[in-house]
């Protein structure tokens, strides 16, 4: 794993996006990222790929919600910025409730998911602590979405809101296997408590057992939320997970 499969989620930085986006990934890049993941950025399409041209910065996935979103503006903006994996962020945990509503959600990937390879797109789908806390038969939620997904429709997998869920992560992404083309690394004190996220390698989850679990996948480095400097862990969260794939 080279720095270039360590990624960004932007989301962690949207009130420093907002005031200043450019500047913002300017110090992103200045920090040693070469990779981050978009989210909200089809009203912004140019202004976003053209910061990241400026920067230096590859965006091989982003966040959009396209069970709801106009498809075709959407592949439109991800083209621009040279996206080849959108992800659907969330899906409402009332889909998630009966075996009915997790195969129905499953089909809805599938069909966008041929609508997307005609445009040169892999859809995938992101997960958060629902999919996991929710079982049937004693199956986590998500592993009964992950039977009923097309071969080419991937996951990324949140890996502390799953573990949050209950999950045994690294025994979670062994039973996925090469469906996980990307997990979002986070760390913190295993609460819903998004404030008291910190960088990767300060909190309580065994990050190099289940980044080993998944050798293969992007690593997305995300903080929900952070009471301080917010760029201080998004450093230093690449610092730990760089040391970790030379170690």
């Amino acid at each position: 794993m080279s720095n270039r499969a360590i990624s960004l989620q932007l989301y962690t930085l949207r009130s420093l996006l907002k005031e200043d986006l450019e500047g913002t990934l300017a110090r992103v890049a200045e920090i040693g990222y070469t990779t981050v993941e978009p989210y909200g950025f089809v009203h912004r399409a140019e202004r976003v790929a053209d910061a990241l041209t400026a920067y230096g910065l590859s965006a091989p996935t982003a966040h959009v919600p396209l069970l709801s979103d106009d498809r075709p503006t959407v592949y439109a903006a991800a083209r621009r910025l040279g996206v080849g994996t959108l992800v659907v962020p969330i899906a409402a945990p009332e889909r998630w409730q009966t075996r009915e509503g997790v195969e129905g959600l499953a089909a809805d990937l599938n069909r966008v998911a041929v609508e997307a390879a005609d445009h040169g797109f892999t859809v995938g789908y992101h997960n958060h602590h629902f999919e996991l806390e929710l079982r049937q038969d004693g199956t986590h939620v998500l592993e009964i979405l992950a039977d009923r997904l097309a071969d080419e429709v991937v996951l990324e997998v949140d890996t502390y809101w799953a573990a949050v869920g209950g999950a045994d992560v690294p025994a979670l992404l062994g039973r996925l296997g090469d469906r996980v083309a990307a997990v979002h690394v986070k760390d913190g004190d295993l609460t819903r408590n998004t404030k008291a996220q910190v960088a990767v390698g300060d909190g309580v989850l065994p990050v190099a057992e289940i980044l080993a679990a998944a050798p293969d996948a992007l690593r997305v480095v995300e903080l929900d939320d952070f009471d301080g400097d917010i760029l201080d862990p998004v450093a230093r969260s690449l610092g730990f997970l760089s040391a970790l794939k030379e170690g």
